[in-house]
């Protein structure tokens, strides 16, 4: 038996908004809209028309599911002028690249029909979605607790079954591709997580890589569904929080060591991305967290 075993650092990042289960009446239709993350379309009655941008109109009717992939300009509308439509929609986002590149590649923006076991399984996480919104006898953060349990247990139904899953459009990029947009994905991990307080734009990891900061940013939006500013900007946010939950670094401190020019323009950041000031996110945080090793080894005590 082995004296050590290492467990490893899990960053889900998971995002879930504007989710709902909705009736509509016949000639129902929502305007023209594209998010920076995905939406889940589930119709649990009649039938739905899904217009992405680029492709032909589609129709898809009760126990169908369809993810909209990032970025997609889409609208939707109920494809009977006289009956009424029932379906449940919710957008998530999450961390893992390497799932949202499958996603994107394999099942996004194509409907998945209902004897599909990824149309049933996405049938079943909106349903449970849906229970646990409506459950008088939990707790706000109870309810958010089990949906974010529940939207990870999908995400990994997704892992399972995304080899079955054969479309005739697929969306295709080329390996070259992918292992460009997986260095570039590495090397901006690396410049926000080094302990040095130097900025890098993306620009300088596309010199570093010898591409063009165009090349470089269509092939990470079209590996990722993301633009490479927000993967930026999304790092960013997370190691800001982290470093705020750390009682032993004062504001100005995280500042430094975000790489901020100044206090000011660290607190201005801060609450683009929170919507609240470092100070108000700090008194958020309960309990409070302590670190023994300020060298980030990744082993909290």
């Amino acid at each position: 038996m082995k004296s050590f075993i290492s467990i490893p650092v899990v960053e889900s990042g998971l995002y879930i908004f504007g989710g709902h289960q909705h009736t509509v009446p016949g000639g129902w239709s929502f305007f023209e809209q594209k998010h920076q993350a995905f939406e889940l379309m589930c119709i649990l009655k009649g039938s739905q028309t899904t217009t992405l941008k680029g492709l032909d109109p589609m129709t898809y009717g009760p126990g169908s599911a369809l993810i909209i992939a990032p970025g997609t300009l889409h609208n939707n509308r109920n494809a009977n002028k006289d009956k009424e439509m029932t379906y449940i929609c919710f957008h998530f986002n999450f961390e893992s690249l390497g799932l949202k590149s499958a996603i994107i590649s394999n099942i996004a923006n194509t409907v998945i029909p209902p004897d599909n076991p990824i149309a049933k399984a996405s049938m079943a996480a909106a349903l449970d979605i849906v229970k646990y919104s409506k459950a008088v006898k939990l707790t706000e953060e109870q309810v958010n607790l089990k949906i974010q349990i529940r939207l990870l247990a999908y995400l990994y139904e997704l892992t399972e079954q995304l080899a079955e899953f054969t479309r005739e459009d697929q969306i295709h990029f080329t390996e070259r591709e992918a292992k460009i947009a997986r260095k570039m994905a590495t090397l901006i991990e690396e410049g926000i997580d080094k302990t040095e307080h130097n900025q890098f734009s993306f620009g300088d990891i596309c010199n570093r890589m010898d591409i063009s900061s165009g090349y470089g940013h269509r092939t990470f939006r079209k590996v990722y569904g993301m633009t490479p500013l927000r993967f930026i900007d999304e790092k960013k946010y997370r190691k800001a929080k982290l470093l705020l939950g750390y009682v032993e670094y004062s504001i100005e401190d995280v500042a430094y060591m975000m790489g901020a020019s100044s206090i000011s323009n660290f607190s201005k950041q801060f609450k683009k991305w929170s919507g609240i000031t470092p100070s108000e996110y700090r008194k958020q945080i309960n309990p409070k967290r302590t670190v023994r090793s300020v060298a980030q080894s990744g082993h909290f005590e």
